[in-house]
């Protein structure tokens, strides 16, 4: 069976889904998905998250602390916050700091090895916008995953 869409919350996101790059299997346990190349889909979610203009929810900052594979403490150590602040923000209790959340972006961009400057980065985000639940649909392409044209 074939579906148009896969709505990939395996990636703690609720608004990520996958036009193609997967299968369904049935196992023993029931349905299962398959994803392609995981690790390059992640990278690219994280490249989209970090470079739309639009403010981080908070299960978007989550997952790029984890693609970073960073505690909530030691990020809270690299941000000089405490563990609690950042379990908050992940939980959309507080507000994300504006500084944080850039610097978020820019670590995520240098661990990826992006070829942008800090100054790239901040100026790319000068001008956020708060369309926090909107979807975003990503495709395996020749050349790996990448976010999906609109329709």
């Amino acid at each position: 069976m074939t579906e148009a869409r896969h709505h990939y919350r395996e990636s703690g996101l609720s608004n990520v889904y996958l036009i193609n790059g997967f299968s369904y299997v049935e196992t023993p346990y029931g349905r299962s998905v398959i994803i392609e190349d995981v690790d390059g889909l992640h990278r690219a979610i994280g490249q989209f998250l970090t470079r739309a203009k639009k403010s981080l929810s908070g299960g978007e900052f989550r997952f790029l602390r984890h693609e970073l594979d960073l505690s909530q403490a030691r990020l809270a150590g690299l941000f000089g916050v405490d563990a609690q602040s950042v379990a908050r923000w992940e939980k959309g209790r507080a507000k994300i700091p504006g500084a944080v959340e850039r610097m978020i972006r820019a670590v995520y961009q240098e661990h990826i090895g992006a070829a942008r400057t800090v100054t790239e980065i901040l100026s790319d985000l000068a001008e956020l916008d708060d369309k926090i639940d909107q979807e975003f649909s990503f495709e395996d392409t020749d050349d790996g995953w990448r976010p999906a044209e609109a329709a």
